[in-house]
């Protein structure tokens, strides 16, 4: 149940300013998994003479870091009635670790950190910010972004949040519009490479990034459009590029629910080299069996056109990754389920975890690896 904190009037007096038409609302996610994977590395593989290169490794039983079906967060939004239709807004959210309590990515707020505003013609925020892709494509999506399993980094890309955004996000009845601009976008790395940090000065496209989407959500049907764009950077001046561009439908019919999808992939390198380009399909169902228990089965497919792990690297031909994922989620309330979710990955790690998404997801395949297979159970409460 998440708490509306009203902003006490000895606030008031301290700032000068009334504040009796401002709240802040506290909200969070608690999600503690118990996952079994049968094969994977110990560590991140690395590059070495254009080669991959892994660590030994073997079956994991653990509490991940990273939660089951979501991510376990914390935050804080807030908003102050400007009056005219007009307020102040504001959203600043913190992931971390529920096996340990600490920080998943160092950052307090490395989720989200944005200040804006909000009228009758949408959102305006500044900040860290999910990018208009993820936006667009969060009702099409088989499992809802789960953390366990669906190849979220590899329909999106590494930037599917970005630091530095303006972006604007309107919703007018079953339609909603989208669009982003990044000065600096603040992703790690491209492959096995580090990149530069953005806002490079005197070198303005360095890690930029843009994006745009709409989306139509009716009681039946829905639809969606979106495009991405950045310039992930290496060596300062010299700038990568990266897009994306996709669709997806649904359709729902009583208990039952349909999605399916494609995004199309090419990144380059700054010297015009291809990265990988792929083209990515998706495709679920999910039937709610009763009022308290849902079940969702899901496909996803990448057909690898090209791929280099690195600028200068020879091509290679690697095989086409895919995966199938099940997930059984029970509600015993309706902030807290318990959930089993387990999944399949081919000529990847899950997640198609792999050089193209930097191993972002940490299910890092061993050398000659063709398959690897993960079951997790666990307990979700929302507040």
């Amino acid at each position: 149940m998440r708490k509306q904190v009203l902003a006490l009037s000895a606030l008031s007096a301290m700032g000068g300013t009334a504040l009796a038409q401002s709240s802040v609302t506290i909200y969070g996610v608690l999600d503690a998994p118990i996952e079994y994977v049968n094969d994977m590395a110990r560590g991140t593989p690395t590059v070495v003479n254009n080669q991959l290169v892994t660590q030994p490794g073997g079956k994991r039983i653990s509490i991940p870091t990273t939660g089951g079906l979501s991510a376990p967060r914390w935050g804080l939004r807030g908003k102050e009635d400007l009056g005219a239709g007009l307020a102040a807004i504001f959203t600043l959210e913190g992931g971390f670790g529920l096996d340990t309590g600490v920080s998943t990515s160092g950052r307090l707020f490395g989720r989200q950190a944005s200040v804006g505003f909000q009228s009758p013609y949408g959102k305006l925020t500044f900040g860290r910010q999910y990018t208009s892709i993820f936006e667009g494509l969060s009702n099409f999506t088989p499992t809802r972004y789960a953390v366990l399993y669906e190849p979220i980094t590899w329909q999106l890309g590494i930037n599917y949040r970005s630091d530095n955004t303006i972006k604007y996000l309107g919703e007018f009845g079953s339609m909603t519009f989208g669009a982003h601009y990044s000065f600096g976008n603040g992703a790690g790395a491209i492959g096995s490479t580090p990149l530069a940090g953005g806002e490079s000065p005197g070198n303005f496209r360095d890690n930029t990034g843009y994006g745009a989407s709409v989306a139509y959500v009716g009681n039946t049907f829905g639809a969606a459009l979106v495009y991405d764009e950045w310039n992930p950077t290496v060596t300062p001046g010299q700038p990568g590029r990266t897009r994306k561009f996709g669709g997806a439908v649904s359709y729902q019919t009583g208990p039952l629910k349909l999605t399916a999808g494609y995004r199309w992939n090419r990144t380059s390198f700054n010297n015009g080299n291809t990265f990988v380009r792929d083209d990515y399909w998706w495709t679920g169902a999910t039937y709610r069996v009763m009022p308290a228990l849902g079940l969702t089965l899901a496909y996803y497919y990448a057909d690898v056109k090209e791929a280099r792990l690195g600028a200068t690297a020879p091509r290679l031909e690697p095989a086409n990754p895919w995966q199938v994922t099940f997930i059984a989620d029970y509600d015993l309330s309706k902030r807290t389920d318990i959930y089993l979710t387990t999944a399949y990955a081919r000529n990847a790690g899950l997640n198609f975890d792999s050089s193209p998404v930097s191993f972002a997801t940490g299910y890092f395949p061993n050398n000659g690896q063709k398959g690897m297979f993960g079951l997790a159970v666990g307990v979700r409460h929302r507040f």
